[in-house]
């Protein structure tokens, strides 16, 4: 705890025993000297200007110590205040959060957050350190959908993302001050994949598929989109008339609108669908909306003995198979919504069976180039 004076010409913050400002300024009794009180509290610096009365800053310096002895709050932080339990409970009740297509799998992320971090913890005590902790311990459980696997670090990412999308929204509101944890690094991903179905291993999966889960594999199969802009398409977003899928940015991971080509075989099964009266999904289980289906899609890839294969690779299919028919780049981005080739680049897999049908210079224009000299 100190009292700090402040420089007339350059507005810097020093010692009161200070004679000289950094800048070359004589401070000693300069008029406009302005007076600041400077105390910690819970561990982080607060500074409050005063005036440029020097009693009344000394007054404002013995309260906060005052204060700090009598072990009470100089500003009651609310995060003194609020467990993790309770600020993650007050996010999920958020008219908005409910309205999330994702609240199942936001749901899942609070519980494994409540889990490690206790949900009894306050928020001033979820620091980076601990948020660190959680992340490697994490990476020590086993993988619930990959057999003899753990967690991977895309998984562990997202969770402590959703961690980060609540204290912000918490800041927003009033509820804390400041996000404890908004600094935290992501951990590195090798998420890169490279299983691409054959034709016989898409049609054995699609005969293995239960009836409502067929029209959403074919569509990703064919067409690369998301899951989610999948399973939560709409009637109003399919336009059979002129043969495009039509979202808002509202429904795509870049917010940014997108059309996308219906695949001819796509746009069969479509007009073979029939239509709810009570919703405009296209996708229905018995009749109603659904989004959650790995444990359908997981037992059809057993049952048509293929491994290592989860629904977002149907995107990788995708792609790759409208570049091996000849479509440019430009093109496959705009169907997929890529906004960088960087990130495209990663959908398209060169494999062996392409490298072994390269093109090589024709031997007499070689041996014409090197007898040149070129």
């Amino acid at each position: 705890m100190a009292l700090l004076q402040e420089c007339p010409k350059c507005k810097k913050r020093m010692s009161i025993d200070a004679k000289v400002c950094s800048c070359g300024f004589k401070i000693g009794k300069a008029s406009g000297k302005v007076y600041w009180a400077e105390w910690y509290q819970l561990g982080r610096r607060k500074r409050e200007r005063i005036g440029p009365n020097k009693t009344a800053a000394e007054q404002r310096l013995r309260e906060a110590l005052k204060a700090r002895t009598e072990e009470r709050y100089i500003d009651k932080d609310p995060a003194a205040r609020l467990t993790l339990g309770e600020i993650c409970k007050w996010y999920l009740d958020l008219p908005e959060v409910k309205a999330k297509d994702t609240l199942v799998r936001d749901k899942e992320f609070v519980g494994h957050l409540k889990r490690l971090l206790r949900e009894h913890t306050k928020i001033k005590d979820v620091t980076a350190g601990k948020v660190e902790s959680y992340q490697q311990e994490r990476l020590q459980e086993p993988s619930p959908r990959h057999l003899g696997e753990t967690i991977r670090p895309a998984s562990v990412n997202k969770e402590v993302s959703a961690l980060k999308t609540i204290l912000n929204r918490a800041v927003r509101h009033g509820k804390i001050k400041y996000n404890p944890v908004e600094r935290v690094k992501k951990l590195q991903e090798n998420n890169v994949r490279e299983r691409i179905l054959t034709q016989e291993e898409f049609e054995a999966l699609l005969t293995a598929c239960p009836d409502y889960l067929r029209g959403p594999v074919l569509m990703a199969y064919t067409m690369g989109m998301r899951r989610s802009e999948v399973t939560l398409l709409t009637w109003p977003e399919v336009d059979m008339q002129k043969g495009f899928i039509r979202l808002k940015s509202k429904r795509t991971k870049t917010d940014q609108a997108r059309v996308v080509p219906i695949h001819p075989k796509v746009l069969e099964m479509l007009k073979g669908l029939p239509r709810a009266l009570h919703t405009n999904r296209v996708f229905l289980r018995n009749g109603k909306p659904f989004y959650e289906f790995k444990r359908s899609f997981s037992a059809a890839c057993a049952a048509a003995k293929i491994e290592d294969f989860v629904f977002h690779d149907f995107r990788h299919c995708a792609l790759n198979n409208l570049r091996l028919a000849g479509n440019d780049y430009f093109r496959i981005m705009a169907l997929s919504g890529h906004k960088t080739t960087s990130c495209f680049k990663r959908y398209n897999l060169v494999t062996e069976d392409e490298l072994r049908n390269l093109k090589w210079a024709s031997e007499d224009a070689t041996a014409e180039n090197v007898g040149s000299g070129s």
